[in-house]
């Protein structure tokens, strides 16, 4: 049996003990919460089922992706993944203010985690099914990531309405983004040709990175920016297109969430 299975499995009992009580506030919402955490096995079976009943269709059901699912993300290093991202979640946004708002309701979460079963399916080689996951998934959370984009654990995407990731970005851990963010390409070029995103790096809403440069870890872009070449580690950047303005004053402003640029000028 997979370790994350056997209780006490923190993540998974706060879910349920949260599922309760939102029972017990708002009884109209009694049977969805029921039917994806009270009567879930564990984590990963809940998950499983709040993705296939959002992404569902009458080509391919709930029941079928529910199937399909959950294998995947029982698989362990998908399941911490997982867990990390919806902490995550949790820690950064002072909207969620439990560990069930943002697993039955938000669509950074959500998208997130969908994105990483196409993952493991275009690894595995079965790429036409990723890429129908991938359509799905745009159309149901108005979020577009290729399923070859490589992305860390621990990442909150915030809002995540037109979050666009091209094929061959990489994002690392701890990495928070907003609303709006692309990591696209600058044209028709093939190959490597999409953003390297270190860890603990802040996307400012709407910060637009474009081509295979390398933003680097600690660093921040400021909403409506427009990356066009690397970003040194620990740096602000900001405009169009983007410009070094200092350091942010966290060293991982991916986690502390600190939007503002006035305090980070140069030392």
């Amino acid at each position: 049996m997979n370790p994350l299975f056997v209780d006490p499995d923190p993540i998974w009992q706060r879910l349920r003990h949260e599922a309760d009580a939102l029972v017990a506030r708002e009884s109209l919402l009694g049977a969805f919460a029921r039917s994806f955490i009270g009567e879930r096995s564990h984590f990963e079976d809940a998950l499983a089922a709040i993705l296939a009943n959002r992404l569902g269709e009458m080509a391919l059901g709930a029941s079928d992706l529910h199937q399909l699912f959950l294998p995947i993300l029982a698989r362990t290093e998908i399941g911490n993944a997982s867990r990390k991202d919806l902490s995550a979640v949790v820690e950064r946004d002072p909207a969620a203010q439990s560990l069930a708002l943002p697993f039955l309701h938000f669509k950074g979460f959500q998208s997130l985690q969908a994105y990483r079963v196409a993952h493991f399916l275009w690894n595995s080689g079965r790429k036409d099914l990723a890429v129908y996951l991938q359509g799905r998934i745009a159309l149901v959370y108005g979020v577009d990531i290729h399923p070859a984009a490589s992305i860390g654990f621990g990442i909150l995407i915030d809002h995540a309405t037109g979050v666009v990731v091209g094929e061959t970005a990489v994002i690392g851990n701890d990495v928070s983004m907003l609303h709006g963010v692309t990591l696209g390409g600058t044209g028709k070029q093939t190959g490597d040709r999409h953003p390297k995103v270190g860890s603990g790096v802040l996307l400012g809403a709407g910060a637009i990175i474009l081509g295979n440069v390398r933003i680097g870890d600690g660093s921040k872009v400021g909403a409506g920016s427009v990356v066009l070449a690397d970003v040194p580690p620990h740096c602000t950047v900001v405009g169009v297109p983007a410009r070094v303005v200092g350091h942010p004053r966290a060293n991982e402003p991916g986690l502390s969430m600190d939007q503002a640029i006035e305090d980070d000028g140069e030392d």
